[in-house]
């Protein structure tokens, strides 16, 4: 038998997972897959907006894959400094795959990102999707004005939750508490603004098109800001995807006052506009001050020298995420991603036996969700070739003994399950679907498990 961990519960280790047990090169493999949270699913829980339920039913796909009788689901289950260090891990498996994600949000680096008021939108995706680790963040949304500085699709998902009535997301698991504040929300604007132009902007046209949908909010485009991009003038020579974007928005320009009309709130796209400075008034964020951009002639933007400040008691930083590093694995702090070679993890430029990384640990933040299939199916056409070597090193007989003899408190399947059905009950207990538990002690009390003490290092 081939006994192999994956670390990391989202769309790149159940897909690796499957792919493990799905081929017929190794006829006998036992996976099981850890995550440091008691809940599975990765961002697919704690990253897709509450109100996309298309994409967040992926977790039907997902839960299919982790009920095969062949791969284990273990939660709460923390690998690193603070938790099982891998050389440990190792000896408890013939191969483990490193799937942990890029869990952190890229800086801006500019002055007064840190005042009061200044978020990373993932500390603002995390509170609104009940992530345990943002228990207690308290966004308050007492700004009027909001910017959110980017043009991906993470910030389409945070203006639209910005701009959506809380009656509108009721239905969803949002959890209690969010809910209760976005619908004492008073902001009125949100301004989401990009250092490029439409033509270059990283959001999908099926996300940008919903910002129209929202039955009270109001969408604009800048008629200036627009003049400025090549590809709006002439879309011809752009990728399918940067033509639908400049005709959607070309079509908010064409309808001008229409789409500006008079709305609960409004929400402004801005392009060609760099951020230079967070400014403050009374020790809180009150406005961004940016550089105005004009295009490079090489694909890339140049400052102008021109300056404009718009009002924002809220900011939220949508530019992207990273990797970070995870004790007892090499990092290329660079690329933000664990070296390796073909899904091997390299040490000192040579292969690491039994060690594996899938996912955006290996190659960045970048692709979709369907991305992390042939990411996957890659590292596991490594782990099967080196599958004769590995499978030759004896084992304990059940690793999650191990595990728990060690103190740790795993959260098998059948907890995750009592974790699902106390989230129906809260929710019927509100007059709501289920909604989800937003702290440790209730995901934990509802699994049956205590808090594990911290491992030491090994």
């Amino acid at each position: 038998m081939l006994r192999v961990a994956v670390v990391g519960s989202g769309p790149s280790g159940v897909y690796t997972a499957q792919a493990l047990v799905q081929q017929s090169l190794v006829p006998d493999v036992r996976v099981d897959v850890l995550d440091r949270l008691p809940c599975p699913y990765g961002l697919v829980r704690y990253g897709v907006a509450p109100d996309h339920e298309k994409i967040k039913s992926l977790q039907n796909t997902l839960r299919a894959v982790l009920e095969d009788e062949r791969i284990g689901f273990a939660g709460n289950v923390e690998v690193g400094a603070r938790g099982l260090t891998p050389a440990g891990l190792l000896r408890l498996y013939h191969a483990v795959v490193y799937c942990v994600g890029a869990a952190r949000d890229r800086r801006l680096g500019l002055p007064g990102e840190d005042l009061p008021g200044s978020f990373s939108a993932t500390d603002f995706v995390s509170w609104y999707s009940a992530h345990p680790d943002a228990a207690g963040s308290g966004f308050t949304l007492g700004a009027r004005s909001a910017v959110v500085i980017g043009v991906g699709n993470v910030a389409v998902d945070v203006t639209r939750i910005l701009a959506r009535g809380a009656a509108e997301l009721r239905p969803t698991d949002v959890p209690h508490e969010a809910l209760g504040a976005l619908a004492g929300s008073r902001v009125r604007e949100v301004h989401m603004v990009g250092r490029r132009g439409p033509s270059q902007a990283k959001f999908t046209t099926k996300e940008l098109r919903e910002l129209a949908t929202l039955p009270d909010a109001s969408v604009g485009v800048e008629p200036t800001d627009l003049a400025l991009d090549p590809g709006y003038a002439d879309p011809s020579g752009l990728p399918a995807v940067g033509r639908r974007n400049v005709d959607v928005v070309r079509g908010w320009a064409e309808a001008g006052g229409d789409a500006a009309r008079a709305r609960a709130r409004s929400i402004r796209l801005r392009f060609f506009l760099r951020p230079v400075e967070l400014l403050a008034e009374d020790g809180r964020v009150a406005a961004v001050r940016f550089e105005r951009t004009a295009p490079d002639g090489a694909g890339g933007v140049r400052g102008t020298g021109t300056y404009e400040e718009i009002e924002a008691q809220l900011v939220l930083r949508a530019v992207g995420y990273r990797g970070v590093p995870l004790e007892g694995l090499p990092f290329d702090a660079a690329r933000g991603t664990v070296p390796h070679l073909a899904g091997r993890v390299l040490r000192n430029g040579s292969p690491s036996a039994g060690e594996y990384v899938a996912g955006w640990i290996k190659r960045g933040p970048t692709g979709v969700i369907g991305t992390n299939r042939p990411c996957a199916k890659e590292t596991v056409a490594s782990v099967l070739a080196d599958a004769p070597v590995l499978a030759a090193r004896p084992l304990p007989d059940e690793p999650l003994d191990v595990l728990r003899e060690s103190g740790l408190c795993p959260v098998e399947w059948p907890g995750w399950l009592a974790i699902e059905e106390a989230e129906d009950a809260l929710g019927r207990s509100l007059g709501r679907r289920s909604v989800k538990i937003a702290d440790w002690a209730g995901l934990l009390d509802a699994a049956g498990v205590g808090a594990a003490p911290r491992l030491p290092a090994a």
